[in-house]
């Protein structure tokens, strides 16, 4: 895969042109944290658990089950326990949460190409 190339005032006008563009445009307005989360569980191989993503993100467990509880509500992604290790919570993708990431994506390349 060949990465596109950016200056810096580049890589920043599109991450500022997104991220307005993200907080204008949508009702799914997430944190980083919560963007991290999602990136995360949709572009890394499962499995995804609590316990995963806090020590990947250098954070407790509670943040990230808070982070969790938003994104459950608005359906980006699903939580169940691990049958074979009730300690374990699972993290799963959605149609919802697919769909989220879609949309970004194609806003992404929409505002790579005004920069």
């Amino acid at each position: 895969m060949a990465g596109i190339r950016l200056n810096t005032t580049q890589a920043l006008r599109l991450w500022h042109q997104v991220g307005v563009s993200l907080v204008l445009d949508d009702k799914k307005d997430l944190t980083q944290r919560q963007m991290a989360i999602l990136l995360i569980v949709y572009l890394e191989a499962p499995p995804h658990t609590v316990r995963g993503l806090a020590k990947q993100l250098d954070v407790t467990k509670p943040v990230i089950t808070r982070a969790l509880d938003t994104m459950g509500k608005m359906q980006l992604l699903t939580r169940r326990r691990d049958e074979n290790d009730k300690r374990n919570v699972i993290i799963s993708r959605t149609v919802e949460g697919a769909l989220y990431l879609e949309k970004l994506a194609d806003l992404i390349v929409e505002k790579a190409g005004t920069v």
